[in-house]
């Protein structure tokens, strides 16, 4: 049972991570109806920029905490400014325009942040110098250990998930962006601005993505391999429903548990991939008996 009990909790604080990015995808779709499939990118993106400003801190203050805290405020504010770029230059004119279209912008998009990174980091990995997270496992519960990253991970992906749940629920623009999602032409009656909730919803996901980045580029270090794991984050996404905050963060713990799950009992069987073929296949025989997702709507279209 303590392997079952080390799965299980490693796999909660993956999911959390994963819980993260997808809170973006479901953002995005929410306000304006569009599967971003450049999230992967997104997330790439943010792990790349905390890196950057955290080799840049930590050549100014004594302590790696410090400026790993200094680096990911910093990943948050750029993160809002290129969300805010990117919606007024590559979205704003496709307002109107078939979904499908918009689809394809996100996509021309991911080939070209992808570009873009390559062009700017390169492609070998790179790790946090110093590291910022101990290697040194940290006692849960009896003989049931978890690393100290997936630890802090997930307890800045909780803080963070409250954030922004708070943030929809309590603010103004929350409440507008909740508004305008449900119905887009009572909310523009009452006097919310459609562009700007659309500008606030890309942002945030930048933001999302980034953090979410940083923290999975803390797991295995920072590669092209990151934007693909922004993409796994697509079955959570869709398990909860693609309009749900709760579906995301649910639908991000199973997928971090299932991966966990089918690595440690199911790859000594296969020749590999069974982590990342578990999920897709749960959630392709779980979409055949509630084809919207376990929290979305029902009149969701196919695109």
């Amino acid at each position: 049972m303590e392997i079952f009990f080390n799965l299980l909790i490693s796999g909660i604080m993956v999911g959390s991570v994963y819980a993260l990015v997808a809170l973006g995808w479901v953002l995005i779709y929410k306000c304006s109806g569009v599967l971003n499939l450049a999230m992967g990118e997104l997330t790439l993106i943010g792990a790349y920029v905390c890196l950057s400003l955290y080799g840049w801190f930590v050549k100014a203050v004594p302590q790696s905490t410090t400026a790993f805290v200094m680096a990911l405020v910093g990943t948050l504010i750029i993160g809002a400014v290129l969300g805010l770029l990117t919606e007024r230059v590559f979205l704003r004119k496709m307002i109107g325009e078939p979904v499908l279209s918009v689809i394809m912008v996100t996509v021309g998009l991911s080939f070209f942040f992808k570009g873009t990174v390559e062009f700017i980091w390169g492609t070998d990995t790179r790790v946090f110098t110093p590291e910022v997270f101990s290697k040194k496992p940290i006692p849960i519960w009896g003989n049931i250990y978890v690393d100290s990253v997936y630890l802090w991970s997930f307890i800045a992906a909780l803080v963070l998930l409250v954030v922004f749940v708070s943030f929809f629920k309590y603010t103004r623009w929350g409440l507008a962006m909740q508004a305008t999602a449900d119905d887009e032409m009572a909310a523009l009656s009452l006097g919310v601005s459609a562009k700007l909730v659309y500008a606030l919803a890309w942002s945030i996901a930048f933001m999302a993505a980034g953090v979410g980045g940083t923290l999975l580029g803390n797991v295995n270090g920072i590669n092209i391999s990151v934007g693909y794991l922004g993409l796994l984050v697509l079955p959570a996404v869709v398990l909860g429903g693609l309009n749900s905050v709760p579906g995301a963060i649910v639908g991000g713990i199973i997928i971090g548990v299932l991966q966990n799950m089918a690595d440690g009992y199911l790859s000594q069987f296969t020749p590999g991939g069974v982590k990342e073929v578990a999920p897709l296949a749960f959630m392709v025989i779980l979409l055949l008996f509630k084809p919207y997702g376990l929290w979305g709507w029902e009149r969701i279209e196919r695109v």
